[in-house]
């Protein structure tokens, strides 16, 4: 009989965090999991919680302040049976002394490293993030500028493998939407994100020109420049157990917006699979990837400059139809290609730990077709 796997998964647990939607997949893959949040809970009204000054002095000297106690709970989960997988998201606070115990103690035992910001940057990692990479059996990380031998390699990952973003089958499906739903979360074109430069000088593009925009996210209290048509609520707007609140206004709103963040060299983000998956309309930057995970013009639609994104707003704004049948074709992108949590794990397990690591080798479009691109480095 195929025993049941066990994972250690430390990671964001809040109900907003994409860490939370990972180890959930994990148990529905039929893997016992204990988690264990390395973020404080809470801020489910801004999408993060509050930090202490003591904490965010420590972090832009390079210092991640241990605040849940992670790193003790790692110790504590070897002493009785350990687990069959050290799972740990991003990972800045983890001591590279204890990774080190990890490894003295129980050398075979596989521990991984996921993150979804780009870890070569140096806003993202810690000294200790940057020290204890070497004791990390693979690096899973959604940016592929990551892999390459200059990046995470240099800095001592010995195995780095590329994954895509994901949707949470728990959260990111069609909504019905109502009037009230259009007034107090859509419109005619949307965005959610956080404030950078040039997205901003693109919304209020649309907006000069006859378009109305709203947006949500963090960073926008002061946009610098203000037009009628571009509404800007200066919050976020998130997802909880109890309203899928960001799901209901990519639904209500016509034209969902996909900007890449630059400081992040993003080819595709979050809302790339998101908008999609919920059956949204996906109007995204035109990048490499964004172009693999969705034919252009039938699953999603691309632009390249501010042109481009201007005439297609307005086309599609106009035709109904055609924007109901891309938006419909997007979401069935993302359930045929499995696109899914679950998916991505279900490939990861198998790149850690075999195709048999699940008890059955994964199959389909499941075992990640579309996101199958790995580097070790060299």
């Amino acid at each position: 009989m195929h025993q049941q796997l066990k994972v250690l998964c430390i990671a964001d647990m809040n109900v907003y965090a994409k860490g939370r939607a990972r180890a959930r997949a994990l148990t529905e893959l039929g893997v016992e999991v204990i988690a264990a949040t390395h973020t404080r809970i809470g801020g489910e009204d801004r999408g993060y919680p509050e930090f202490s000054l003591a904490y965010r002095v420590a972090h832009r000297l390079g210092y991640h302040l241990d605040t849940e106690r992670a790193n003790g709970t790692l110790r504590d989960a070897l002493k009785s049976r350990p687990p069959d997988l050290v799972w740990i998201e991003k990972g800045t606070m983890i001591r590279p002394s204890t990774l080190r115990h990890v490894k003295t103690t129980h050398p075979r035992l596989p521990v991984v490293s996921y993150s979804d910001d780009d870890m070569f940057l140096d806003h993202n990692r810690t000294r200790a993030y940057v020290k204890g990479l070497g004791f990390y059996d693979c690096v899973f990380t959604t940016k592929a500028r990551n892999r390459d031998a200059h990046e995470l390699p240099a800095l001592g990952a010995r195995r780095v493998v590329v994954v895509d973003k994901a949707f949470d089958a728990h959260q990111h499906h069609p909504v019905e939407v109502g009037e009230r739903d259009r007034e107090d979360l859509g419109g005619d074109v949307g965005f959610i994100g956080t404030y950078e430069t040039e997205r901003a000088q693109s919304l209020l593009f649309l907006a000069q020109n006859g378009v109305r925009v709203r947006v949500w996210g963090n960073g926008w209290e002061s946009p610098g420049e203000g037009h009628p048509n571009l509404r800007i609520e200066g919050r976020a707007v998130v997802n909880t157990d109890a309203d899928l609140r960001y799901t209901r206004a990519i639904c209500a709103t016509r034209i969902n917006l996909g900007f890449l963040r630059k400081l992040n060299r993003d080819r595709h983000t979050d809302r790339s699979i998101e908008i999609p998956a919920c059956a949204g309309f996906l109007l995204a930057e035109r990048s490499e990837d964004h172009v693999r995970l969705f034919a252009e013009d039938r699953e999603a639609v691309f632009f390249a400059t501010p042109d481009e994104l201007l005439a297609k707003v307005r086309h599609y704004l106009a035709n109904e139809t055609e924007r109901a049948a891309i938006a419909e074709a997007g979401r069935r992108r993302c359930l045929d290609s499995d696109y899914s949590e679950t998916g991505r794990m279900r490939f990861m397990l198998a790149e850690v730990l075999g195709p048999q690591a699940l008890g059955t080798p994964p199959t389909g479009p499941g075992a990640g077709r579309p996101h199958r691109r790995r580097s070790s480095s060299p």
